[in-house]
């Protein structure tokens, strides 16, 4: 009713609708969890191709399990994943401790742990573009690029301060989890709140000086003549790498600038014109190598840079010398390093040390490393930064020993592994896609494999066997035995999409993507696929006409000795994603009154929702009410639940059983008698 009815008439009033509409969540979202060749140690991070991996955690690498799973989910039909990277055990960071004057000291370190990083990300300092005599700018900034030699990534933060009562604090700004750096953390060891700092760190790259223009030193352009000038003769370069000690040849006697050439009318232009005559002669010369030289104004100044990137010698020292090097300002003593180095061991100039990252012993991550700890979010706790996932895949778990596909790592044990996994899929309402152990190879390793199982709560997972042989891209695609994980959920995925979550993902349209042979050579007969199938072990076949197929859909507690009502894969992730949907639609309801009212539009909002599944043929029954059923009342809600502050919904729901057995009947007709 309006708050006040004032005149004779009509008014109208727009009621709320006690329906809140409920959204179904995604179904196959898949976390892989393991070794990956690059990449931030313990985050979880999204990807939607595997492109999105290649170019997070450095795509295929031999050694790293998870990258073929991650190849494999998405061959066949995978859509979303996260991925957390575990890295090698015990290995550590590299890092660059780049000092200045009065104790400035700046500790750059990577986000990724081992050798790969050493010499690979580098670190660049220069105040490019900041004019000190503005008002308000303050004296300790300066500009940032972090740049990753090996993946061709350049991160840049500009205009960032020492001083740690701005808000473009340099540590905030490049440690921000959303928008900072994706390859290293800062930290920094003097005072960063101290106001009066103003000493910042020494501009890396920097080979060249300021253009002065004192009198009698010859300039290639001066603002106050009016009319063009002619350069007097041929100025040429010559550059040289002389530390560290190095195979480069020198590149002699470069022409930069003609004799009766137009002369450069600003800094700008002779940056330009420098840069064109070098770069042909550096690219021809160094393997790999750029040289820029950047024109801007510094403390009133114009100041040209030049800087050098090497990558088969990231601390590489560039000196030029030459007709031209006067002229232009060019030192030929170098002043400082052409980069701040991660991992290179050196310490030159503003570089006051580079540790390298390790690798003790090159040792792929153990069990214990691959759980993580929930206290520091390592491992697949890791995930607890994820909202949601659905599926959880760690081929780790069962890795072979190199060069041994039929030998289990000692160093990782799946009975290690899975009972932390599937116990933390119970909490996220997530489920566990568990491989076969790599000596699990006849049926007979199989059936002892899953009867020893220890694994609870068993139907919040899967177990398959046996193990996929699939060409390998970084052998010269060799045939390479693989844990089915990852093809599995690539397989779910696209099940889930095409047909829904409460389809089987299993017989003749659950083909295998990729798959050309599996670890057990001889073909699965009828009768083993009949041993391991009433014991829970989802078995892969291969048909004629059809070709490799997942053969069986049940859970871990799909034994038929255990009778339990989540025995099919099918049942169990409908009833998860019926929870984590009405979990995450009918949050509306906290604090609301606890009565009727309520009541009535939970039933009325949770009743629309199952009725648009049973609608997409996600029940059995031919009519809503033999399909499921919402009850929230003062049945289900007492006094002493309102007294409480609970209100209760029941909500149940025929599940469609997959058709694993079936029957045909042949009848012999007897002879009919014609009339």
């Amino acid at each position: 009713m309006p708050a006040t009815l004032t005149y004779p008439g009509v008014y109208i009033v727009e009621l709320q609708n006690p329906m809140h509409n409920i959204t179904g969540v995604a179904t196959s979202i898949t976390a892989f969890v393991g070794y990956t060749a690059t990449g931030i140690d313990n985050r979880a991070q999204a990807i939607y191709s595997f492109s999105d991996f290649a170019r997070l955690f450095g795509g295929l690498a031999i050694d790293s399990e998870l990258s073929y799973a991650v190849l494999q989910f998405f061959l066949n039909g995978g859509t979303t994943g996260y991925v957390i990277r575990v890295p090698h055990h015990n290995a550590t960071p590299a890092s660059v401790e780049v000092t200045g004057a009065s104790a400035i000291d700046l500790t750059f370190t990577a986000l990724s742990s081992g050798v790969w990083a050493n010499g690979q990300i580098t670190i660049d300092i220069d105040y490019d573009g900041i004019d000190f005599s503005l008002p308000g700018v303050d004296p300790s900034t300066f500009n940032v690029t972090i740049t990753n030699l090996s993946g061709n990534v350049v991160e840049t933060f500009p205009q960032v301060s020492l001083n740690g009562t701005r808000q473009n604090y340099v540590a905030n700004v490049i440690n921000d989890f959303d928008t900072g750096s994706q390859l290293v953390k800062m930290s920094e060891a003097a005072d960063p709140t101290n106001p009066l700092r103003k000493n910042t760190p020494e501009v890396s790259g920097v080979l060249g000086k300021r253009i002065q223009r004192n009198s009698g030193e010859l300039l290639f352009f001066d603002k106050t003549k009016t009319t063009p000038q002619l350069i007097d003769k041929n100025y040429t370069l010559t550059l040289q790498v002389p530390k560290p000690k190095n195979s480069l040849p020198d590149i002699k006697d470069v022409n930069v600038l003609l004799k009766d050439a137009p002369i450069p009318v600003s800094s700008a232009a002779i940056a330009s014109q420098v840069q064109s005559a070098l770069a042909n002669a550096v690219a021809l010369n160094w393997n790999g190598a750029t040289l820029r030289f950047i024109a801007t104004k510094s403390n009133a100044d114009d100041v040209l840079r030049a800087v050098a990137s090497i990558p088969t010698l990231p601390d590489a020292q560039v000196v030029f010398s030459g007709t031209a090097a006067a002229p232009l300002g060019l030192d030929v003593t170098p002043t400082n390093v052409a980069h701040y180095a991660l991992g290179t061991g050196n310490a030159i100039e503003g570089q006051k040390t580079s540790v390298a990252g390790t690798d003790p012993g090159n040792q792929l991550p153990f069990s214990a490393d691959l759980v993580g700890d929930p206290a520091s979010f390592k491992g697949i706790y890791a995930l607890e930064k994820v909202d949601l996932f659905n599926l959880l895949v760690i081929p780790d778990a069962t890795r072979a020993l190199a060069g041994s596909p039929a030998t289990p790592d000692p160093n990782v044990s799946g009975a290690d592994v899975f009972p932390p996994a599937i116990a933390y899929c119970q909490q996220r309402r997530a489920f566990l896609l568990v491989d076969p152990p790599p000596d699990a190879t006849t049926v007979t390793a199989a059936l002892d494999w899953k009867t020893s199982m220890a694994i609870t709560p068993p139907e919040n997972g899967a177990c398959f066997f046996p193990r996929l042989r699939l060409p390998d891209p970084v052998n010269n695609y060799q045939l390479r035995t693989f844990a089915p994980s990852g093809v599995v959920a690539g397989l779910f995925a696209r099940i889930d999409g095409s047909r829904g979550v409460w389809k089987a993902p299993a017989g003749t349209e659950a083909s295998l993507t990729g798959v050309q042979a599996f670890s057990y050579h001889n073909q699965l007969t009828d009768t083993e696929n009949g041993v391991l199938n009433p014991i829970g072990v989802n078995c892969f076949r291969n048909f004629p006409l059809y070709g490799p197929v997942l053969w069986g859909s049940r859970t871990l507690a799909g034994a038929d000795a255990e009778a339990s009502q989540w025995k099919y894969v099918p049942v169990r992730r409908l009833a998860l994603f019926l929870e984590e949907s009405l979990y995450r639609g009918t949050k509306w309801a906290v604090f609301e009154p606890n009565d009727e009212p309520l009541w009535a539009s939970l039933r009325l909002s949770i009743g629309s929702f199952m009725n648009g599944l049973f609608r997409k043929g996600a029940f059995q029954g031919q009519s809503p009410n033999a399909a499921y059923f919402v009850k929230c009342d003062n049945e289900t809600t007492t006094q002493n639940d309102i007294d409480s502050g609970v209100v209760n919904v029941l909500v149940g729901f025929a599940p469609l059983i997959p058709a694993e057995f079936v029957v045909i009947q042949i009848q012999q007709m007897a002879g009919q008698v014609q009339t």
